[in-house]
């Protein structure tokens, strides 16, 4: 019985201390001070192209979305003025 309390016992602080180094390592671990990849460095690289891409795709539906104000204004106004002269 003493010989296995022993054993559990090792068991325990085993698991005790290498639950507290990874917790150490985990703590001291900062992504912002590692080196950067190269895989780091493309995806960078791709998500600006993305973000370029996504601003030019907005602009020309902002565009789209203003010309087509445009002309609805232009018919009401168009509308508007026939109905002035009917009246």
């Amino acid at each position: 019985m003493k010989k296995m309390n022993r054993t559990i016992g090792a068991l325990l602080a085993a698991l005790i201390a290498g639950s507290v180094t990874t917790l150490a390592v985990a703590q001291t671990h900062d992504p912002a001070t590692d080196p950067t990849t190269h895989a780091d460095s493309k995806a960078v690289k791709e998500q600006a192209e993305a973000d370029k891409k996504a601003e030019i795709a907005q602009a020309k539906a902002d565009k789209k979305k203003t010309d087509a104000q445009a002309d609805a204004d232009k018919a009401n106004a168009k509308a508007r003025l026939k109905d002035a002269k009917h009246e």
